[in-house]
């Protein structure tokens, strides 16, 4: 018996103010691909291939995790396990060239519970409504689900955590409430994709989530020059929160990461914005001593 290695990609761009995720199969799988070993490295195959998906270059790429469980395999023993190694990459979303290319989709269509940039979202309340009678089947371990369900959502009180996208997830995975789980798909619980593949969505999710407030990857997603708003639009769709104004604006003057391009553009409302780029400059002394965008919320 051997395995397989197969590439499996989150590629995410912010487009409009929209967290978007190139897809397959009609936005129902993630891209994936064999390994092939001409490669030099994973990397440099998986860069080579998405360039050829998208006709657009990988900005930002960094390996997500591998996993080789038997139950994931859809191949019969004879022919081997298959290894799967996912990669979270941050690019410009535009049309991939060809007729049956991938397509684009938002993050949440996938994980509606997760963007709370307008409030509160409506779907918490029919989860939490579902997760109360999965708590209630096991008596012996109700106080511990329900402290992992209230950690996780942000009920009774507990505050929301934006980098907990995965847990949550894998909660409604376990109480049997998403359709990978053998739940009926509704619009509260999201739509589900091929395999395991939302799983590692969320997990991409949670990855950028987190690394936003210490590294300056947001500028990846970023065009050549932008104005200070469609920086802080970025950041909330990524976040999935509201960010305070002056905060942000404050925490990105102080952390020294862009400069201005002298030009100036109309945004909404017709007032004119200066434009910013990144100051490439200092990306090596950043990487040394970390650089934050921290989240300050409304």
């Amino acid at each position: 018996m051997h395995a397989h290695t197969e590439l499996i990609a989150v590629l995410t761009a912010v487009t409009d103010g929209d967290p978007r995720v190139m897809t397959v199969r009609s936005g129902d799988a993630l891209p994936s691909g064999p390994f092939e070993f001409g490669h030099r490295s994973l990397q440099s195959g998986l860069r080579e291939w998405v360039g050829g998906q998208t006709g657009h270059p990988v900005g930002y790429l960094e390996q997500l995790y591998t996993f080789a469980d038997r139950d994931r395999s859809t191949v019969d023993d004879d022919a081997g396990r298959i290894i799967s190694i996912s990669y979270l990459g941050l690019v410009r979303e535009q049309a991939a060239p060809g007729a049956g290319r991938p397509s684009w989709h938002g993050w949440y269509e996938y994980f509606p519970w997760e963007d709370h940039r307008g409030g509160r979202p409506d779907q918490l309340r029919s989860i939490g409504e579902r997760l109360d009678e999965w708590i209630a089947t096991d008596p012996a371990r109700r106080d511990h689900r329900q402290r992992r369900a209230d950690f996780a959502f942000g009920f009774n009180g507990a505050s929301w955590n934006e980098d907990l996208a995965l847990q949550r997830y894998e909660l409604m995975f376990e109480a049997g409430i998403v359709s990978e789980s053998g739940a009926s798909t509704d619009a509260a619980t999201g739509r589900p994709m091929f395999a395991d593949h939302r799983r590692i969505l969320a997990t991409g999710i949670a990855r950028l989530r987190a690394k936003i407030k210490y590294r300056p990857v947001v500028f990846e997603l970023m065009a050549e020059s932008f104005t200070l708003l469609q920086l802080q639009r970025a950041v909330e769709a990524l976040a999935g929160l509201k960010l305070h104004k002056p905060n942000f604006r404050r925490l990105i003057d102080l952390a020294d990461l862009i400069e201005e391009t002298g030009g100036m553009t109309s945004e909404t409302g017709g007032r004119p914005a200066k434009l910013y780029r990144y100051r490439h400059a200092i990306l090596e002394e950043r990487a040394l001593s970390g650089s934050r965008l921290p989240l300050s919320r409304n």
